[in-house]
């Protein structure tokens, strides 16, 4: 995978930049236009994959926490979105970041008017205007409003309030999962009927064609071929093995993988690495990682720094052997590591820190 890797302390993540340039192209071509793309930033947390994609002309982005804000504009992103509702003192925080960067356009979701009237009071005392996009929980029920006469009432008292922009309506179904591209296609269409309704509603109003920020990876190609829709994916930049099983059609390439140690053998069949839940994400069932050339039949115990599988040819094995593999969710794996090696050519090119990896 990489040579000088047996100077490299594990576990370890690994960034192929000439992946991720590729997988960057699959998603332009998906979309139709950089235009049609407002990339999520939290999957990989890194300065510089924002900047690839700048580059190729994406300019707007999608982000969770201020910190990942913060990162995209100073890295060149210039039309940035919080999606996640800022309560107390995250309200003054947002507009630290607009009073920061006064050349850049921020906005966040809302789902709740107690909050809209606290945002809106922020804007007049620091005179300026706030963007927002209402949320929509059209399935997922995590977050959002259901797209229904208290959403187009909220979304009418937004327009009318000077302190406010009305920018359109965050759609994200991330509980659309289903393997087969036409049952997501079907499940897609069909949780997105009541947006649409919505959508009549706030025009029969006299209000302009909401923009809709619609989806993640696995129905972006689906919400692309919608007018006034901009997607937002995520994982595809980096991509994983739960993707990779779960979306073949999709067709990205793995941009990440982790570097582990066989650090003991503690019985026959057993092999004993140093990835533990403090390496690589945990909150999934097994198989959390997808090994290259490591037979494994079971996993057997996973704690904070180990990880014990059992393997039919364990013996073949030493301690200290270098084993790669690729995480089953690599969102929540990146920020466990301060920087990644970056690999071109199968050799070490440097590191890139994970720039937005803390809150603060």
């Amino acid at each position: 995978m990489a040579d000088r890797a047996s100077e490299i302390p594990t576990p370890a993540l690994f960034i192929y930049p000439d992946r991720i340039e590729e997988n960057i192209n699959r998603m332009i071509k998906i979309a139709g236009s950089p235009e049609k793309l407002r990339p999520h930033v939290k999957t990989h947390k890194m300065s510089e994959i924002v900047r690839m994609q700048v580059s190729r002309g994406i300019k707007k982005f999608k982000c969770s926490t201020i910190v990942e804000a913060d990162m995209t504009a100073s890295a060149g992103g210039t039309d940035i979105l919080l999606a996640m509702q800022p309560v107390g003192i995250q309200i003054d925080r947002f507009f630290n970041l607009i009073a920061k960067y006064p050349d850049k356009n921020f906005s966040v979701i809302v789902d709740n008017l107690s909050v809209v009237k606290q945002i809106a009071f922020k804007a007049k005392d620091q005179k300026t205007v706030a963007d927002i996009w209402i949320d929509i929980n059209n399935g997922m029920n995590r977050t959002g409003m259901f797209p229904d006469r208290q959403a187009l009432q909220l979304y009418i008292a937004i327009s009318d309030d000077p302190a406010l922009r009305i920018r359109g309506l965050h759609v994200y179904d991330g509980h659309i999962h289903d393997r087969e591209l036409i049952d997501r296609h079907v499940k897609c269409e069909s949780d997105f009927e009541p947006v649409r309704a919505l959508i009549s509603q706030i025009k029969r109003a006299g209000l302009e064609n909401p923009v809709i920020v619609a989806g993640g990876t696995p129905t972006f190609p689906i919400h692309a071929k919608r007018v006034s829709t901009e997607t937002s994916p995520g994982t595809c930049l980096l991509w994983d093995s739960g993707y990779d099983e779960r979306f073949p059609d999709l067709g990205f390439l793995h941009g990440a993988v982790l570097l582990t140690r066989i650090v003991s053998k503690p019985a026959e069949k057993l092999l004993c690495l140093d990835l533990g839940h403090k390496a690589i994400a945990a909150e999934m069932p097994h198989p959390r990682i997808k090994f290259f050339k490591l037979d494994v039949q079971h996993f057997i115990n996973h704690s904070e720094e180990h990880l014990v599988v059992e393997s039919e040819n364990a013996a073949k094995y030493r301690c200290g052997d270098l084993v790669y593999g690729i995480p089953w969710h690599i969102c929540p794996t990146v920020p466990r590591y301060p920087f990644a090696y970056v690999i071109r050519d199968k050799k070490l090119a440097g590191e890139w820190k994970i720039d937005a990896r803390d809150r603060i």
